[in-house]
């Protein structure tokens, strides 16, 4: 594996875990309601899920790839197309009118589990996001590596967890957040759209056929 794969992977599972989504407004509601250990215990098991189905989007990105490059390249167009579709939503996002309360979890490390395993667009995220950030690398990808590139995703992932642990506790982390959320969730948009773009670049010219 080499070192442009290895951090290819590593990104792809922090920016997966990092990213504002669901999960991550969750832990901050939880945070702000209970604290920083139950934030955290939402987190820990918010992770089986986030294994689970980084795991399942790997296998699936490894299949396309070994089946053929014009699996992989159909992969990497469907994914830009819809991380384009989320980025756009997101930069396009209006502030919400009221605060959505979050419920307080009385045991915050099932309600993770449960969270996790049940996110709806936990796979096509996951499938999206790693098949953006691998496609450059798409010739490297092979089964035998299928091991670590799983182990390297949570690696990035619980890094991405452990910082936002470290954050969600702080009351000056969480109102900025609240004041700005607006503009996060924004900038996040602009960051998939560009993912979206990097993406069709590499599968795009697969797809062409070659008149020469």
């Amino acid at each position: 594996m080499t070192p442009s794969l290895l951090l290819a992977v590593l990104a792809s599972g922090f920016i997966y875990g990092i990213t504002p989504g669901p999960g991550v407004l969750a832990v901050f509601g939880i945070g702000a309601a209970h604290g920083r250990r139950a934030g955290a215990g939402f987190l820990c098991g918010h992770l089986l899920g986030d294994v689970i189905w980084c795991s399942t989007a790997l296998v699936a990105i490894v299949g396309a790839r070994e089946i053929g490059s014009t699996a992989f390249d159909v992969l990497g167009v469907l994914s830009a197309v819809y991380l384009f579709w989320l980025g756009w939503r997101a930069v396009r996002a209006q502030r919400r009118q009221g605060d959505e309360a979050q419920g307080a979890a009385r045991q915050p490390f099932w309600h993770g589990i449960v969270f996790g395993l049940t996110n709806p667009k936990a796979y096509p995220v996951a499938v999206a996001t790693f098949t953006a950030l691998l496609s450059s690398r798409a010739e490297l990808l092979n089964w035998s590596m299928l091991p670590a590139l799983i182990a390297l995703s949570f690696v990035g992932g619980a890094v991405a967890y452990a910082i936002l642990i470290g954050v969600v506790g702080a009351q000056r982390v969480r109102t900025v957040y609240q004041r700005h959320e607006l503009l996060i969730t924004r900038l996040c948009g602009v960051m998939f759209i560009g993912f979206a773009i990097n993406a069709l670049v590499h599968a795009l010219p697969g797809l062409i056929p070659n008149k020469a």
